[in-house]
């Protein structure tokens, strides 16, 4: 059965485009629309229609339960997730669990009490129990976090890890440290791995002193960014996330530190305004669009009854190199030279 991402291959465009078009939206370029109509028409894409006959047996309605909605990388989840329910006729109801166990466990019985169609959930922790939801039949798809049981779609990120940590001691920087999130959190914890993995590859001992797990959110980063500064020595910094990064950059600029000159940042997530500081930040891109739109191709499968098996589909995150992790001359050196 043909999915949204092999049309978006075969059109030779984004799983956004292909979204769009196929939800009407009058934004698309008449040409990539025909593009990716031909595409759906070749290879016989139906947006879940046994899906939809099925639904008048439940609500129509899809719950996403995410952790942090103010976060720029869950809204593009959201919208992957959104986009692709709307073409098959479900409504997306939006749940933050603000990673708080007991509040995702509220919105996880009341997708059990409103008897929703499908549940794409980021679980909050290892402890996530969704035997309610699966007990009444009701699909749940894991979206960023594994969680066993259920399909999952995920990104490589200990390897993402690696290769940020890799580009920070290629680029020349000697006391790298990391900043990544709370204990039990998976994403944290596999950039936390990927991290040191890269240093013990380049012959490099890691330093505690210059690691903190804390909050995702920017009270966070700029905490612990404070502490690893007064630690030790740190001229380079692993950031788990792009909330945690506006933490870090304030921690930065009241310590006098020069982004990219004194300390090389690299933080996970290309956040809108990555671009628009100076230097430009250099990013762990992932494709957070995608990670909805697949989830959601999974939980209408599952609804529809199309597959059995536990599918798991992992998605690559890609570095991209700016300002942030090269090293300018000082003005003072250049001015004496």
């Amino acid at each position: 059965m043909a999915t949204i991402t092999d049309v978006a291959a075969r059109a030779g465009v984004s799983v956004a485009t292909v979204s769009r078009t196929l939800n009407g939206k009058a934004t698309v370029d008449p040409e990539l629309a025909a593009r990716v109509r031909a595409a759906a028409a070749e290879l016989g894409y139906q947006p879940n229609g046994l899906a939809r006959s099925l639904r008048k047996r439940r609500t129509a309605v899809l719950a996403l339960i995410i952790s942090d909605v103010a976060n720029p990388f869950f809204t593009s989840v959201a919208r992957g997730v959104e986009d692709v329910a709307l073409i098959a006729g479900y409504s997306v109801v939006l749940c933050n669990s603000d990673e708080d166990l007991d509040k995702e466990r509220r919105y996880l019985d009341m997708a059990v009490e409103e008897r929703v169609a499908g549940v794409v959930l980021s679980p909050s922790g290892e402890t996530t129990n969704v035997g309610a939801l699966l007990g009444r039949g009701t699909p749940v798809v894991a979206v960023d976090r594994p969680l066993p049981g259920v399909d999952q779609v995920l990104v490589n990120t200990r390897l993402a890890a690696v290769e940020a940590t890799a580009h920070l001691i290629r680029s020349g920087y000697q006391h790298i440290g990391c900043v990544t999130g709370p204990v039990g959190i998976r994403t944290a914890d596999d950039r936390l791995a990927g991290y040191l993995a890269a240093l013990a590859a380049a012959g490099r001992p890691d330093d505690p002193r210059l690691v903190r797990r804390t909050d995702y959110r920017a009270e966070g980063g700029q905490r612990a960014t404070v502490e690893v500064l007064r630690a030790g020595p740190v001229d380079g910094l692993l950031v788990a996330n792009s909330a945690q990064a506006i933490g870090v950059l304030e921690a930065l600029r009241s310590a006098g530190s020069r982004l990219g000159t004194d300390v090389g940042v690299v933080a996970f997530d290309d956040a809108p305004w990555a671009t628009l500081i100076d230097p430009p930040l250099t990013v762990v891109a992932q494709p957070a669009y995608e990670l909805g739109a697949l989830a959601a191709e999974l939980l209408l499968d599952r609804i529809g009854g199309a597959t059995s098996e536990v599918t798991v589909r992992t998605l690559e995150a890609r570095l991209i190199e700016r300002g942030s992790s090269r090293r300018s001359p000082d003005p003072a050196d250049t001015a004496r030279g």
